[in-house]
């Protein structure tokens, strides 16, 4: 009797669970029934660009950049599909040369909703008209474009970019269109630095962002440090090492730029009063001297006006004498194991500066020159540079200029 019971309910199970597919079919067939409409502006996408540009093409045009698609499917996907991100895409691959050509587009279904019972009763009948050109490509550099204000009382120093620089690709045509490329920052009252990542924006040349071409960027983005902090002018100084008979009391000068403009915090510009641009040494100026100077500052200011080096004149008292001595006192140090030297250069003339009465108190045999070789590693004749020279005699004197022998280096 139970084993009756038992197989009764296995074949009522078997019922019900058919019945409910017979139903669910009614419901779809019935109750959703499959319905033909239009979806309006769905977008274009292109696909194959990639081969496009190894054959050196680019897409120079497209006859629509929306197209309405004619589909048949169940009421409720229909409704569903008007909203969700259904697109069309051309594959340009088909293109092998520059010229015009007409393609068919493909529906793209949404991934994520269930369209089955859905089709396309025109697909592969309608096209859109592409136009191929030759590929040209444009390496243009990063900037930077505010579009906000700095605070009040702060400034905004140089930007620097990661990537600095970025490939575009197209047709002639659309890449002579673009003037900048611009990661562009919207901020209100910017009051302190800024770093992050910006996309970057194509602009044209009333600096008009360009929307409608189909221009390709290396990099989408670039990765943007922009120093802003408040403003202070600093004077620029320099030192003077005593050199060639002459002291930093001997030495009257001026810079240009004597001062530039620096961007930093407010806590590090409270205490800097100068930027040196470092030692000049005395023995290597003769009479009015120009020496160009770099300008460093510090990695965390920056340089407001850009200017990365200052011109020092440099003018001695004119009661420093000179005089030039015959020296023939040349000798050799520290020529390498193995090799031996001969000094080639019998006589150089050696200017010495100073007290106009200690100078003619010293004559040649006060100065010895000598030629350190520990570094030479070749033979032959060799020009050997920046030689010492000795001299014999008190501060109130002094070499001026640099000098060199010839020697000949033998094994």
């Amino acid at each position: 009797m139970m084993e009756r019971l038992r197989e009764s309910r296995w074949i009522y199970i078997l019922i019900s669970l058919l019945l409910g597919f017979v139903f669910w079919l009614y419901v779809r067939d019935t109750v959703n029934p499959a319905q033909e409409g239009t979806i309006y502006n769905v977008p274009v996408q292109l696909a194959g660009e990639r081969v496009l540009e190894e054959r050196g093409l680019a897409v120079a045009s497209i006859s629509q950049q929306m197209v309405n698609l004619q589909v048949k499917a169940p009421v409720t996907v229909l409704s569903e599909l008007s909203r969700s991100g259904l697109s069309v895409s051309v594959d340009v691959s088909q293109c092998t040369e520059a010229g015009v050509y007409e393609l068919t587009y493909t529906p793209k279904l949404p991934t994520n909703m269930d369209t089955t019972g859905t089709y396309f009763p025109n697909q592969g009948s309608q096209t859109v008209t592409v136009t191929v050109d030759t590929l040209a490509t444009k390496t243009m550099p990063v900037e930077l474009q505010l579009e906000g204000n700095v605070a009040e009382g702060y400034q905004a120093g140089s930007a620097m970019f990661d990537p600095e620089t970025v490939e575009i690709r197209g047709t002639q045509e659309q890449v002579d269109q673009v003037k900048r490329v611009a990661a562009i920052l919207k901020v209100e009252d910017l009051d302190e630095s800024f770093s992050g990542k910006l996309p970057l924006t194509l602009l044209d040349a009333n600096g008009q962002p360009i929307t409608n071409s189909s221009v390709k960027l290396s990099e989408d983005s670039a990765y943007v440090n922009l120093r802003v902090g408040v403003v202070k002018e600093v004077a620029l100084t320099v030192n003077f090492a005593p050199g060639g008979g002459a002291t930093a009391e001997d030495v009257s000068y001026s810079i240009e730029p004597s001062t530039i403009t620096v961007v930093g915090s407010k806590e590090e510009l409270e205490g800097l009063t100068e930027i040196s641009l470092g030692t000049i040494d005395l023995s290597t100026v003769i009479g009015t001297t120009k020496i160009t100077k770099p300008i460093i500052l510090s990695p965390t200011l920056d340089n407001l006006e850009g200017v990365t080096e200052a011109t020092v004149t440099v003018n001695l008292d004119e009661r420093l004498a000179t005089k030039a001595f015959n020296v023939t006192n040349i000798e050799v140090i520290n020529v390498p194991a193995g090799y031996t030297a001969e000094v080639k250069t019998q006589e150089r003339i050696v200017v010495v500066r100073g007290d106009p009465e200690v100078l003619e108190t010293l004559d040649p045999s006060s100065i010895r020159i000598v030629a350190d070789l520990s570094d030479i590693t070749a033979t032959g004749t060799i020009n050997v540079d920046n030689i010492a020279v000795y001299l014999n005699a008190g501060e109130e004197v002094g070499v001026v200029g640099t000098y060199s022998i010839v020697v000949n280096v033998s094994k």
